[in-house]
């Protein structure tokens, strides 16, 4: 596991390191930087929304639409940036569980991303479309409130951090000082696991993106059947400013 985890971080690590080594090849080239904030909309899709009770079930991770914060930086080239983003995503969600009693979920993921964008000017006109590409650090934390559901005990339960290697893509646009983006992001590309024991509380305190190696049908215990993809689409608007 350690092994693991150190290995996701070099590759991480080598990314970054080779695109600001590409730098000096276009340094003779014009460049520009920007900074910016902003935050938007986020929507869990596939196997990371649902309901509280699916959640419980095993079936998906239960999500809800959520709200997310970042920073990102942009360096402008000829035809292209390189940008590099942070940011904080929050979801969660609750519902009653079929046996009885009620489930409320809740995920953080923090993401930093490094990748470039190609975008395409329109002369004479201040509105700038572009295309982008990222991979991404994911660190998830969250927590799960139970309150009178059969096999897990009261109370709430927090989550273990995990990380995983991802990626995603951007359409967007760059109006005067303002940037409005549509992104796609495959969260746990690689690294899926499973975490736990014999009880069914061990379900929902790691990330457990794999199947539970010991399921089986109608057991109480194990009850993750398959692998599952953790997918959000976001909305945002930052507004950027040059250094």
């Amino acid at each position: 596991m350690g092994k693991e985890f150190i290995m996701k971080h070099v590759t991480f690590a080598a990314i970054v390191a080779l695109a600001f080594l590409a730098l000096p090849a276009v340094g003779s080239a014009q460049i520009s930087f920007e900074l910016g904030l902003g935050g938007g909309y986020v929507m869990p899709t596939g196997d990371y929304k649902g309901t509280g009770a699916e959640y419980f079930d095993g079936v998906n991770y239960g999500l809800a639409n959520g709200f997310g914060v970042h920073a990102k930086t942009r360096l402008g080239l000829v035809g292209l940036n390189l940008t590099g983003e942070i940011g904080y995503a929050f979801l969660s969600n609750d519902g009653t569980v079929s046996s009885g009693g009620t489930v409320e979920v809740k995920h953080q993921i923090l993401s930093l991303k490094v990748g470039p964008e190609f975008r395409f000017g329109i002369p004479a006109v201040p509105v700038t479309p572009y295309l982008g590409l990222n991979v991404a650090l994911n660190i998830f934390s969250g927590s799960t409130t139970f309150q009178g559901v059969s096999n897990v005990s009261s109370g709430t339960k927090d989550m273990a951090g995990a990380t995983r290697l991802g990626i995603g893509g951007t359409v967007g646009v760059k109006v005067l000082s303002f940037d409005v983006a549509v992104h796609y992001n495959l969260h746990n590309l690689t690294g899926k696991s499973w975490t736990g024991g014999d009880n069914r509380i061990d379900t929902y305190t790691s990330l457990n993106d794999d199947k539970d190696p010991a399921y089986a049908p109608l057991d109480n215990k194990h009850v993750v059947k398959d692998p599952r993809t953790i997918q959000t689409l976001a909305i945002t608007v930052s507004y950027m400013f040059g250094i």
